[in-house]
């Protein structure tokens, strides 16, 4: 097989985007969007007024891309992706909005958040419904292995979203453990959305594997750049509020390295902000500072291009051509977006 294309931002791009997969997938991507409208409808008048609200404000629609390139990769030819496609991003659709929920976050997308317009009960039963009709398209779909993966994804988002809370305010908190929570409650279902493209064209249990790799890391790779973002993005373009995780106490990377390498008065700062809750005008400028300092943000970009590497690297058993390249640009775009 002709070598992955490089992740190298040097060598990429100058502007990686989605633009090729776009492309390629656009036709299977209006699909998949008009079978969510459709899904969405609801006599209750406030379900898919909610559910569109969210549904419809701009999000980039990269886990049901996976799904779509990740069959078409396979040399699928039927139509089940789409309808997967879009059970995929109703799983997506409805942990953003509990997630908004649990965070008290008020903006998403650039736009007042659900919960923010119609409230934490409303949003939090959207979601549920947005669950449940996931669960129909895969029932409707009829393999019990597509099933068993996606409900899987499902069962450990909900897990990395509840490990996360406890994991919040305590600075002691390990590497290994925030990786944990994102492998989780982020790169489940970049997993699981790249891996059944594999198992609904029959593929061999290798490509399975494969693309269950390469959605892994690319998620992983998301993750840390969104942890980095809420340090570095202005929120213009980040589209939520820059410094939510910082202000809701979360421990993310940035955090845990500026906190390992900083002296004893910044680990007082960062206790008394994320452990004790005590926070007061001019912190979030300072923790911006901090981890600017230490190094922490370019550390965290480094890591997460490595994991794009290995998200791309998981591409190599796949004959080479326009989607395969499509791809890996993707993983480049992940590590190089500023939202």
């Amino acid at each position: 097989m002709a070598p992955v294309p490089s992740v190298d931002p040097d060598l990429a791009s100058p502007k990686p985007s989605l633009d090729a997969l776009f492309d390629l997938l656009g036709p299977d991507l209006v699909r998949v969007n008009r079978l969510i409208i459709e899904r969405m409808h609801s006599p209750v008048a406030l379900i898919p007024q909610l559910a569109g609200h969210i549904v419809s404000a701009g999000g980039k629609r990269l886990r049901p891309l996976l799904t779509l390139g990740a069959a078409r990769l396979c040399g699928y030819r039927g139509e089940r992706h789409i309808a997967l496609a879009a059970a995929v991003e109703f799983i997506h659709t409805a942990t953003l909005l509990h997630d908004d929920v649990v965070d008290a976050s008020e903006l998403r997308r650039g736009r007042d958040t659900a919960n923010a317009v119609w409230g934490n009960k409303p949003a939090v039963l959207v979601g549920d419904f947005l669950f449940a009709r996931s669960f129909e398209l895969m029932v409707e779909d009829g393999s019990l292995r597509v099933l068993e993966i996606l409900s899987r994804a499902a069962a450990v988002i909900a897990e990395g979203e509840v490990a996360q809370l406890i994991t919040a305010n305590d600075t002691a908190t390990t590497e290994a453990a925030y990786l944990a929570v994102i492998e989780a409650k982020t790169a489940a279902l970049f997993a699981a959305a790249a891996r059944i493209g594999a198992v609904i064209a029959t593929r061999p249990e290798a490509e399975e594997a494969a693309l269950e790799r390469f959605g892994r890391n690319l998620g992983i790779a998301y993750q840390l750049i969104d942890d980095m973002l809420d340090f570095s993005a202005e929120v213009e373009e980040l589209g939520k509020s820059v410094g939510d995780d910082f202000r809701d106490g979360k421990i993310t990377l940035p955090v845990l390295i500026a906190f390992a390498r900083g002296d004893a008065d910044e680990r007082a700062f960062w206790r008394r902000t994320l452990e004790a809750g005590k926070q007061e005008a001019g912190d979030l400028d300072r923790a911006i500072r901090l981890v600017e300092r230490r190094g922490a943000l370019a550390e965290t970009l480094a890591r997460a291009r490595r994991y794009a590497g290995d998200a791309a690297a998981a591409l190599a058993s796949f004959p080479d051509g326009k989607l395969r390249r499509a791809l890996a640009e993707a993983t480049v775009f992940t590590t190089e977006r500023s939202f």
